[in-house]
């Protein structure tokens, strides 16, 4: 027994030693993160990085890809201040002369670590892609660091502190080790998380609690450029409570371990709208959000459009857009999935929850189908599907001459391909099943930690004849290559609605493009969307067949007068009515690269706003699809 006994305590000894040497060995692996923010009203990122290595050749790569943007658009060109050390010496490196994203350098023998500091510069400008405000920063990780080449994000450990300026406090879903005054260690985790977990941090800070009973913790972080910009109206709080609900009645799963809302309300800030990540959202408003119509809703749908997106596009994510790292370069042909069905349920989730009225709702829908049917000529050459496999050059192109050139479409006419999917699944299967069995079949799952699920367009088809059998691929790959010049309307119109246009204003879309686009909207008239604020009066499009193009009007020209009047949207507008009255060209003083000239545009119909019309021929089945599905219950949602 005493042999025995020894034996015993000389395996636990070892097994001891061996767990040690492991937890060693992984130590020295981890790459070790320090970064910065004490100088973020300057817009400038510190940071330090520990990275061990082996002498020889080595290889740093700055993250290209970035999930989520579909395009590569790691902002390279940000990075300044780097250097590298080991072993005492200051190291010499060089930029690949192919791929700008690579740096080439020779760790010195005697060497088991680089030492590398950098600097990001944050545009100064929203438009630019600021990430800092005088009162406020949003982290992205993948800007600060540099990781070996040889090895994917998921094989990767880093272990990250950062440092606030002070006072300012901070949300973020990456856990948290410990604090210390403004310096915060997070826990080591997979390069993978570390990008996927941005850090929303300001002087003027909210906390949000979004509990649903049988749910894991939900909460809105918000960081404001004043304290005014926080004030969220009680029963805006209880309507996100209420989305958290309905996505759970949806998907019927969850795949995170907890989700953190992270909206940002500043002027300063900007670059991308909104961005997701499996356990968050990066959601960048404008400062008035929580307070001003138009952007009251832009915040509704931005929010609950990302928040989807944890189940479509992280949770599931196509094929092509699944790589297994951020150098290597993403396929969107499928954004009409990973974009479009998020865009369809977002706003069908916005509307369940009541953050979009069934007002609201309807005339987002109206506006989409105007765009895409009316003022979207370009459809005639480019099909759905190249707007998807085209992203990363569209997503950056410039708004002008949009209407031919075609953009982001996948977004907007992937609603109404998803609308009209819907409705098929409803006849075919005499109202039994909805496009809703779909998603809980596909994107549902079990409930767990963070994962992805790659999947392919014959994966989607089978799963939709699962659930409604019909010729799906016939059906999406019609919608998605025709060059037809009107959109797919078929979604709306078996819903028992029809698009129309008066000259009564949308007014969801009046008070965003007011708000927020900062533009006056003539598609549907004239044909013309012009800046209303800074260059005040300039011609975005001119929408190729319509009347002011074919005046002559084109993009970059800048409108002087209306009818012998300073140009104002107002006068625009009052021009469209007389002219409706009086049966006469409206006269327009142009300038064009410092020459004037007067232009006369032959329209006399008025104005023209899209909205829909209910066709009581037809059961109402948009009022179907966005009826609640959660169980009322009573409001828990606070502020701390």
């Amino acid at each position: 027994m005493r042999n025995i006994s020894m034996m015993r305590s000389w395996l636990s000894w070892v097994a001891v030693a061996l767990i040690s040497i492991g937890a060693g060995s992984a130590e020295a692996q981890t790459i070790r993160l320090s970064v910065d923010l004490s100088q973020a009203p300057r817009r400038l990122f510190h940071a330090k990085l520990i990275i061990p290595v082996t002498p020889g050749p080595l290889t740093l790569l700055y993250p290209k890809w970035i999930p989520g943007h579909h395009s590569p658009q790691g902002p390279i060109v940000n990075l300044t201040g780097l250097k590298f050390t080991a072993a005492g010496q200051t190291l010499a490196w060089r930029r690949d002369d192919v791929d700008m994203y690579a740096f080439h350098l020779e760790a010195p023998a005697g060497a088991d670590a680089i030492e590398v500091e950098l600097d990001y510069i944050s545009p100064t400008q929203a438009a630019e892609g600021s990430s800092a405000s005088a009162q406020l920063a949003v982290l992205s990780w993948n800007q600060v660091l540099l990781s070996p080449q040889g090895r994917t994000p998921g094989e990767l450990t880093y272990a990250a502190t950062l440092r606030l300026p002070a006072g300012w406090k901070f949300g973020t879903a990456l856990p948290v080790a410990k604090q210390s005054g403004e310096t915060i260690e997070f826990d080591p985790v997979s390069l993978t998380t570390l990008v996927d977990s941005p850090v929303l941090t300001g002087a003027h800070f909210q906390t949000i609690p979004l509990s649903v009973s049988g749910l894991p913790p939900h909460q809105i972080d918000m960081a404001g450029d004043s304290e005014s910009a926080l004030e969220m109206p009680a029963q805006m709080a209880e309507n996100y409570q209420r989305l958290v609900a309905e996505a759970h009645a949806l998907f019927g799963a969850h795949h995170y371990r907890s989700y953190r809302f992270l909206i940002s309300l500043s002027d300063h800030v900007g670059g991308y709208l909104g961005l997701e990540h499996h356990e968050s959202s990066d959601n960048r408003l404008p400062e008035r959000s929580l307070s001003t119509d138009g952007l009251r809703q832009l915040a509704g749908s931005l929010l609950s459009h990302e928040f989807v997106h944890s189940w479509v596009g992280k949770y599931r994510r196509p094929a092509g857009l699944a790589t297994p790292d951020f150098q290597q370069p993403m396929k969107g042909e499928m954004l009409w999935v990973y974009e479009g069905l998020t865009e369809y349920l977002g706003n069908v989730l916005a509307a369940r929850s009541g953050l979009f009225t069934p007002e609201e709702y309807r005339e987002d829908l109206a506006s989409t189908a105007a765009y895409l049917d009316r003022a979207r000529p370009g459809r005639t050459w480019r099909p759905l599907v190249d707007t998807a496999i085209s992203s990363q050059i569209l997503g950056s192109a410039p708004r002008e001459w949009r209407a031919w050139r075609r953009g982001t479409d996948y977004y907007g006419e992937g609603v109404l391909i998803w609308l009209e999917a819907d409705g098929i699944i409803r006849q075919e299967t005499q109202g039994r099943r909805s496009l809703d069995d779909f998603i809980r079949l596909f994107y549902g799952g079990s409930s767990g930690a963070p994962e992805m699920k790659p999947y392919t367009f014959d994966d989607l088809v089978a799963a939709l004849n699962d659930v409604a059998p019909y010729d799906w691929k016939g059906f999406f790959d019609a919608r998605l290559n025709s060059t037809e010049p009107h959109a797919p309307l078929g979604g709306i119109e078996s819903s028992g609605w029809k698009l129309t246009y008066t000259d009564k204003p949308n007014e969801l879309t009046e008070s965003l493009y007011r708000e927020y686009r900062r533009l006056a909207d003539f598609s549907y008239s004239i044909g013309l969307m012009v800046r209303t604020r800074s260059e005040d009066g300039r011609i975005v499009d001119a929408i190729n067949g319509m009347p002011a193009e074919r005046a002559g009007l084109a993009p970059g020209m800048k409108l002087i007068a209306v009818n012998g009047r300073q140009w104002s949207a107002e006068e625009l507008r009052n021009a469209l009515r007389t002219a409706k009255r009086t049966r006469q060209p409206i006269e327009l003083l142009v300038e064009n690269a410092g020459f004037y000239r007067t232009y006369f545009v032959n329209y006399t119909e008025g104005e023209k706003h899209p909205h829909l019309e209910r066709d009581s021929s037809r059961p109402d089945l948009l009022g179907e699809v966005i009826k609640s599905r959660a169980p009322r219950g009573p409001a828990s949602s606070g502020k701390n």
